[in-house]
């Protein structure tokens, strides 16, 4: 039986479900008979085979959710780790082959941040930058494809401004003109809102993790298409020798069950959040003067909206939302202690002091028409309460006064 994660009973509204969901009870129950698994899985005594046989057995259950073979899913300990094992692994094992490789401008950190670390190695990283809606285009990457370039990574769906890319279209593109190039997409945004079948996006490499799909925190997974090397970058014995550490059991047990969970829930899921997500959009737009969406009205993730205010500055926002009991984001969590412009926003071309005044609403299963209203009503008072005594508009008073 499924179950619908519920909100707290506190009157809080929780509206940042792309930086963390909560946890389902149905994983949380799936986690209870796990946690009685207390052996190593890589003993050779009963307690070891047991915890070896869960851990295999959830191996299998998000092999079956992303379409794979159980013998291509390599658990890590986050999103963040699986995008690097990723990028590090893959050039680092091509490096003998070519030391090219490209990633769009509008990636997670843990992307960026794996490439400059590539580049301070000695390889060359060319930065696609997105159109205004934050669409990578697949004839701009096949123009990118260089007799050296060995691995291409396009996130699936932003974390940021919920821009879906055509990443079917975006292998077609690389293996046109280079069939042996590796593709990598980060889909951590993806379960439970796309399609998450890796023979469906056609891709080599693939990144998923629990915290955004219902399951636990500090617990990933990344696909390896069979044949693909990889350098490890935690060395040890364990996950194929591809990253050691001793697994957890009870993670990976939560991490499968959040994942066929949120599979099996997709088709009735999706089409609820878009039409909240919609209604979100048209609210905002009709009831706050100068909100700007941010990204695509049409191949948007189905939980995301961003807006932009004019003469607003994000952080205030979001302390006001706070103490009014409502729980959003600048944009991704990662850089909710950064108070520079977000990457994403620069990179579709977004004025920088625009930027600075931006909010990421994101909702879940536990998110009613209410709760839109709610949010709508909260977000147009302290909208308008920030404009009244911004420095904008006491510098215009004061113009207006002279």
């Amino acid at each position: 039986m499924l179950h619908i994660a519920k909100s707290d009973d506190n009157g809080r509204l929780y509206l940042d479900y792309a930086a963390g969901a909560p946890l389902s009870t149905f994983v949380a129950a799936q986690m209870a008979q796990a946690s009685t698994i207390h052996g190593n899985p890589s003993s050779l005594y009963e307690e070891g085979r047991a915890a070896r046989a869960a851990l295999e057995g959830a191996r299998e259950c998000v092999a079956r959710a992303l379409g794979a073979r159980a013998s291509e899913i390599i658990f890590t300990g986050s999103g963040s780790e699986s995008d690097a094992l990723a990028l590090c692994g893959a050039a680092r094992a091509l490096s003998r082959v070519g030391r090219h490789i490209i990633v769009s401008s509008i990636e997670h950190k843990a992307v960026l941040k794996s490439a400059r670390a590539l580049e301070k190695e000695g390889f060359s990283v060319s930065y696609l930058p997105p159109d205004k809606e934050g669409y990578i285009s697949p004839d701009t990457l096949a123009r990118a494809v260089r007799a050296d370039t060995v691995l291409v990574s396009v996130m699936y769906a932003n974390n940021e401004i919920g821009t879906v890319e055509p990443v079917q279209k975006l292998v077609d593109a690389v293996r046109a003109r280079a069939p042996r190039v590796l593709f990598h997409t980060d889909a951590c945004q993806a379960p439970g809102q796309l399609p998450v079948d890796v023979n469906l996006l056609g891709v080599d490499l693939m990144s998923v993790n629990g915290s955004k799909a219902y399951g636990p925190k500090g617990i990933g997974a990344l696909f390896v298409r069979e044949g693909v090397r990889l350098e490890p970058i935690v060395h040890g014995e364990q996950e194929m020798g591809i990253r050691g550490g001793t697994e957890s059991v009870l993670l990976a047990a939560g991490l499968a069950a959040a994942l066929n969970e949120s599979e099996a829930l997709r088709k009735m899921e999706a089409p609820r959040l878009e039409r909240l997500r919609d209604l979100l959009i048209s609210q905002v737009e009709s009831r706050i003067s100068g909100a700007r969406l941010h990204g695509p009205r049409e191949n948007r993730l189905p939980s995301n909206v961003h807006f932009s205010f004019s003469g607003v500055e994000g952080e205030a926002m979001l302390l006001m939302l706070d103490a009014r009991g409502i729980s959003c984001a600048t944009g991704s969590a990662c850089n909710s202690l950064d108070l520079a412009p977000s990457h994403v926003l620069l990179a579709i071309g977004e004025d920088p002091e625009l930027c600075h005044g931006s909010v990421r609403m994101t909702i879940g299963r536990a998110t009613s028409e209410e709760d839109i209203f709610r949010a709508t009503r909260e977000l147009e008072d302290v909208v308008a309460r920030l404009r009244s005594i911004s420095a904008l508009t006491i510098m215009k008073q004061n113009c207006f006064e002279k």
